[in-house]
């Protein structure tokens, strides 16, 4: 079975790679920490649950985090000759009617449609993928848009290349 790639920034790679050290530290720290007595009378210690509910939430998120690290695919600015055609890391102006849209085509991890960072796997990311800067691409949902590519822009990217 192919396993799941997961397109990162270099940002978006640095902020997994920091939250897994954090729990790590965390999991170390319970671990060396007082367990609380697991018997209080007859009854189970509700703080002993609470303990092990929290260190498997724990655990679940760094087996996730791991996974996501090994699966990991760098999103990096593609060569000069590519630019001009939408992919992973584009900037996008968009024409809808009279509204005009920037969206960053990112990863699913990284998307956050309130900061204008749209998944390559969401309806709109995957409809401008492939297109160049003059397409109309008409997105099929509940309610037909056509957006019209003004431009398309890859600096946010290179910036972050000389910067690492």
């Amino acid at each position: 079975m192919k396993e799941k790639k997961f397109y990162l920034t270099k940002e978006g790679l640095k902020k997994i790679q920091r939250e897994l050290k954090i729990l790590l530290a965390l999991r170390s720290k319970k671990a060396q920490g007082e367990i609380p007595k697991i018997l209080e009378s007859e009854e189970v210690n509700p703080e002993y649950l609470s303990f092990q509910e929290d260190l498997e939430i724990v655990e679940t998120r760094i087996a996730d985090l791991k996974q996501i690290l090994k699966y990991t695919q760098i999103i990096t600015p593609p060569s000069p000759e590519k630019q001009g055609i939408v992919n992973l890391g584009a900037t996008v102006l968009v024409k809808m009617d009279d509204q005009i849209d920037e969206f960053e085509i990112v990863g699913t991890l990284e998307a956050n449609p309130s900061l204008g960072k749209i998944s390559n796997e969401s309806l709109v990311g995957k409809s401008l993928i492939g297109h160049r800067v003059g397409d109309e691409v008409e997105i099929q949902s509940s309610v037909p848009m056509v957006y019209k590519i003004l431009k398309i822009n890859y600096n946010y990217l290179k910036m972050k290349k000389n910067e690492g």
